[in-house]
């Protein structure tokens, strides 16, 4: 599961996925909505490998 990890450090990482000014969104260029987009998914992306990593109860 912790492979998902990779998606946005790729996605973020190679620059020819978002090196474009279109479409605009809301008047943002591509380039910057690409990037703040992925701030929630990779949240949301990290919450999943939290949530399914087994954990010791050695408390």
């Amino acid at each position: 599961m912790k492979f998902l990890l990779l998606i946005p450090f790729i996605g973020l990482l190679w620059v020819p996925f978002y090196n474009f000014a279109e479409p605009p969104l809301f008047g943002f260029p591509f380039f910057y909505w690409y990037q703040l987009a992925w701030v929630p998914i990779t949240s949301l992306i990290i919450w999943l490998v939290y949530r399914a990593t087994p954990r010791d109860d050695e408390t």
